[in-house]
C-alpha cells in the first residue's frame, strides 16, 4: 500500500513509519522541517496541508491508499492566562490537532473518490477526547474530542464508497513528548492511575495503526481503539 503518515520524525509517528516500512508499504513521511527522508510542512499554515499531499501524491506515483494523521502538540496555557495567550494557544493547537488533519482527510477522501478505489484514514486521538485532561489543557483535550467526532462523520458519510476511518485513542506514552515529564513527580502519579502498572509504548501505538491502516475489516470503520492500559475505559 502507498501510505502518509503526518508527524514521523519522533513518537508514535516515528515508531509507525517505521514499521508499515518494515512491513512492506510504500510511505511518505512529514514533519514540520523535513528531512532526507520526511517531506516537510509547517501545519500552522494553511497552504501546508495541501503541499504535503500533492508531494506524497508525485513521489508514490499518483495514488495514496492510507492517510494517516499522527501530527500534533501537547502545550500547556494556564486557565488564568491572559486572553491574547489564552487565544494564541487554542489557535495554534486547533490548527496543528484538528484544521490540518481535516485538510488532509478532506483531500484524501476527493482522492479516493475521484480515482475510484478504496481507502482508509487512521486519525491519531487521545484518551483525552473521552476523559479530558489536565486544568493546562482543554484545548488539547477539545481538538481530540473533535477529531473523533471527525472520524466517525467520515466513516458514516463514505462507507458506502469504500472509504473507510478509524481512531486511535493512546493514554501517555513513552515518547519525546512526556520523557520529561514522566521522569519528574507527575510521572508516578500518572503510572498509580494505569491498572498494566505502566504507560504504553510508541510501538505498541504504532501495532495498533499498522492493523487499522492494512488489517483492520472494514465492519470496524468509524471505531476508536483504546491503548491505554486500563486508564479509561468505555
Amino acid at each position: 500500500m502507498n501510505i502518509l503518515i503526518t508527524g514521523a520524525s519522533r513518537g508514535i509517528g516515528a515508531a509507525a513509519y517505521a514499521l508499515l516500512k518494515s512491513t512492506g508499504h510504500n510511505v511518505i513521511g512529514h514533519s514540520s522541517k523535513g528531512s532526507d527522508e520526511l517531506v516537510a510542512g509547517d501545519l500552522t499554515q494553511p497552504t501546508a496541508p495541501r503541499n504535503i499531499w500533492d508531494t506524497a501524491l508525485a513521489e508514490l506515483d499518483g495514488r495514496i491508499d492510507v492517510l494517516v494523521n499522527n501530527a500534533g502538540i501537547y502545550e500547556g496555557v494556564a486557565d488564568n492566562a491572559p486572553d491574547e495567550e489564552w487565544h494564541s494557544a487554542w489557535q495554534r493547537t486547533l490548527t496543528i490537532n484538528l484544521q490540518a488533519a481535516a485538510d488532509l482527510s478532506k483531500l484524501a477522501v476527493s482522492h479516493f473518490l475521484d480515482l475510484g478505489i478504496p481507502g482508509r484514514i487512521i486519525n491519531v486521538a487521545s484518551r483525552a477526547a473521552f476523559r479530558g485532561d489536565s486544568p493546562q489543557h482543554w484545548h488539547y483535550a477539545a481538538s481530540k474530542g473533535a477529531i473523533v467526532s471527525m472520524t466517525k462523520t467520515i466513516a458514516r458519510g463514505y462507507a458506502g464508497d469504500g472509504i473507510l476511518c478509524f481512531a486511535v485513542a493512546p493514554g501517555f506514552t513513552v515518547s519525546e513528548m512526556t520523557e520529561e515529564y514522566l521522569a519528574g513527580r507527575g510521572g508516578a502519579q500518572i503510572v498509580a492511575d494505569i491498572p498494566l502498572g505502566r504507560v504504553a509504548t510508541t510501538d505498541e501505538v504504532a501495532e495498533v495503526i499498522r492493523w487499522l491502516a492494512t488489517d483492520a475489516p472494514a465492519s470496524a470503520t468509524g471505531s476508536t481503539i483504546d491503548v491505554n492500559g486500563g486508564s479509561y475505559v468505555r
